[in-house]
This record gives C-alpha cells, structure tokens and sequence, in this order.
C-alpha cells in the first residue's frame, strides 16, 4: 500500500491562516492511489491516472449537420431560385459510394458522409435544410441566401488525431465517458479508490437506534463523513465507536492502519483529559494539530499514524462538515490524483447582516433565493452554532468570509461555495 513519508504534514505556527494551510497541504502531499484499467461503464468519478489521447479524427469524414439537400454552392444563384435536379439519397453510414457530379443536388440525412467530387475535386460543399427547399418531380427549388459551407461538419472539427481529450488528474464527468467513446475508447487508466476507515469516539455517541442513556448523543458525524466519502468515489470501512480509553484508540488506529490509505476520526483530538486519540496517534506517529484561524472547526487535527495520514476532525457535526469539505475534502483528492481540489466560489448578494471577527476565515451556512429583481442572493441561518446540524440541511452552501472582512452588509457580494459540488 502506498503511504506518505515521515512528517509530510508537518508544520508549526499560531493559529495559521487557511489559505496558508491549504497551500501547505498542497505541497506536502501526494498521490498515493495506484493506477488500474477499467471499462468506460467503470470510469465515472474515478480519476485519470494518465492523458488520454485521441488515433482518430472526430467527425472521421465531412457529413451533413442536417436533413436536406447537399449542393455545390458555386451551382447556386444569386439573385433568385435556383432549380437542381436530384435522384440519390445519401443516409448517415451509407456514402454514395461514387463521385458528386456538379449540376445536381443530393438528398442527404444527418450525419450522412459528404461525397467527393469528379476526378479526385471537393465535393458538393454546402447543405440545406430540408424545410428551406421544395422539391417536385425530381427537382429541388432553391431560394437565395445561404452562405457558403452552411450546415457542414468538416472531419476533425470535434477531435483531431493526436489530442489530448482528457488530462491526467481529472474526475471524470459523463460527458468525459462520452467523449472517451467518441474516439473508441473502450477503457481508461484510472487510480484505484482510495481506502479509508472512519471512526467517531466518544463515551456519550451511540449508535442509532440504541437506547441514549442520559447524557448520551446518536452518532450523526460517522454516517454523514462515509456519505461523504462515498462522493468522492472512495472505499469506506465503518470501524464504529471508540471509546474514551487511550489503549482501545490506539489499538484500533494501529490495526486500521495496515489496511487503509488514510484515517479519520470525529472528536477526541481536543485537549480535555478523556480526549485520547490525540495521544493515540502520537504514540503511533505524528499529530500536527492546525492551529487555524477558522470558525467553526477548531480542533481539526491532521497527522500520521506510521505513515497512513490521519485526519482528526471535530466532534460538532456543523464543524465536522465544513472541515472535511475545505480541509479533508482537497487532501483526499490530492491522495487520489485529482489535480483540481479546490471548489469554486461564486459571488452572490448576501441578504443580511453579520458582524465579524477580524483575522479569521468563516463559513455561514446559507441558502440562495431569487429576489423580485431576479437577482440571486443568500439567506443565512438564523443560528450559527458548530451544533445545529439542521442548519446544513436549511443551506444549499457556504459562504466563505475571508480574513480581512469585519461585517457584511445586506447587498454585498459574498463568495458562494455550493455543497452540490463539493459533496461528489
């Protein structure tokens, strides 16, 4: 199994700004997915572990863009109608098979192959649509006006041999799928899923469904973290609870470990007495807690456990989503071999009013609304805490308030990052 080497993560400082730990994360880390050959029914979401190049031209030949009727343009006039004679149909995967002569017109079909013409010359070079002509006893009456090439695909207009159609690093969408096809792909080198164990812990978490004694909680965090991880294409092991004894988390880590490309927790890497999973992985490895300028998602730790990174993400379910889309998120897709990690950001009005502290970045969960100006802005929660999960099903995403900003103000524009694509 591919690992990382020692202290890939390591770095010090007092509470370091985002972008500069996204940007570290980014230079110390790397692809540890090991490249495979799938069918193309296989290759959605998986990520390209190589270019892929096309041997052939797409469209293969010159054909018509539409139904009607292809002519020599120089056959046509002017300045009136012109009247061509017809007596062959040329449908799509059917070339006439012989050469267009001139002073004739040719009932072609979509996609139909354009014919050459008479001793080795280009053929008819323009197409009309069928609804622009008439035709009647054998002859096509056509008006005035079309241009020259009009509804002609020319081979290679899509797709010239020797392109590269998909780089390395890319997740593939279906329209990728689609173009591999179009050039007769029948397979794609892909990384392998990364494997990954997830853990929450916790003497108060329990399972869903199990009788909550007092002061006990259902587990939300493990569940919506696999979820998570399932987008991303990833192998997920469900390894449960641990408990608050430091010999059973380090136990399990450990076993965990020689099995998966990266581990993830919820809770327990805070600094309480009963918080043992901080002291677990740095019996097994390291632990480089981020001390980031953020909120909400303090403590997010990040580590090693040998040479398996580790991601230690906070026990609030709210803090546990926004940390893994905009920190564990970016590292997993860098294990993977995506080359895009980051999302993108839209800027959208905000529609209301938020005071805040200056130097740290924030997440607001949000959701957008069309206003009566047809405008698009954002409604924030009415609460923020790290707790209220329902916040995040209230949201369509996030808005992300840089270091530098103190307030917003209702019709500012704000960055946007939409949770339909930083949860696939």
């Amino acid at each position: 199994m591919a690992q990382l080497s020692d202290d890939c993560f390591a770095f010090g400082g007092e509470l370091m700004p985002a972008a500069d730990a996204l940007a570290r994360l980014a230079e110390t880390t790397h692809t540890v997915a090991q490249p495979e050959e799938v069918s193309l029914s296989q290759a959605h979401g998986r990520v390209l572990a190589g270019d892929v190049l096309s041997t052939r031209d797409v469209p293969p030949h010159d054909n018509a863009a539409v139904d009607g009727w292809a002519v020599y343009f120089d056959d046509l006039n002017s300045d009136g109608d012109t009247r061509l004679p017809w007596s062959e149909r040329i449908p799509a995967g059917r070339p006439l098979g012989h050469s267009a002569k001139r002073g004739m017109a040719l009932r072609v079909f979509t996609g139909a192959p354009m014919p050459g013409g008479e001793d080795g010359a280009p053929g008819p070079d323009t197409v009309l649509m069928q609804e622009d002509c008439r035709e009647q006893d054998g002859v096509v009456v056509i008006p005035p006006g079309i241009k020259l090439g009009a509804n002609r695909r020319f081979a290679g207009e899509d797709i010239k041999n020797g392109d590269v159609i998909l780089a390395a690093g890319r997740r593939l969408k279906p329209q990728d799928i689609g173009l591999a096809a179009s050039v007769g792909l029948t397979s794609l080198s892909v990384y392998q899923p990364l494997k990954v164990a997830v853990f929450s812990s916790g003497d108060e978490v329990f399972e869903p469904g199990a009788a909550l004694p007092p002061g006990g909680i259902y587990d939300s965090n493990r569940f919506m973290v696999t979820a998570l991880l399932e987008a991303l294409g990833c192998e997920v092991s469900d390894l449960g609870i641990l408990p608050d004894r430091f010999d059973a988390v380090r136990d399990a880590l450990d076993s965990a470990s020689g099995a998966h490309d990266v581990l993830i927790t919820s809770g327990g890497v805070s600094t309480g007495e009963e918080d043992h999973v901080k002291a677990a992985v740095e019996a097994l490895g390291h632990l480089h807690f981020w001390r980031l300028a953020i909120r909400p998602g303090r403590p997010i730790a990040l580590g090693q456990v040998g040479r398996v990174p580790f991601v230690g993400l906070p026990g609030n379910p709210v803090a546990a989503l926004v940390t893994f889309l905009r920190f564990a998120r970016p590292l997993l897709l860098r294990l993977s071999g995506a080359a895009e990690t980051e999302p993108h950001h839209y800027p959208v009005r905000a529609d209301f009013d938020y005071k805040k502290k200056k130097g740290r970045r924030e997440w607001l969960r949000a959701r957008l609304r069309t206003l009566d100006d047809g405008s698009v802005a954002a409604e924030k929660f009415e609460r923020g805490g790290a707790g209220i999960l329902s916040s995040a099903v209230f949201a369509d995403g996030l808005i992300e308030l840089p270091e530098d900003v103190t307030r917003v103000e209702r019709g500012m524009t704000v960055d946007f990052l939409p949770f339909n694509e930083m949860m696939r």
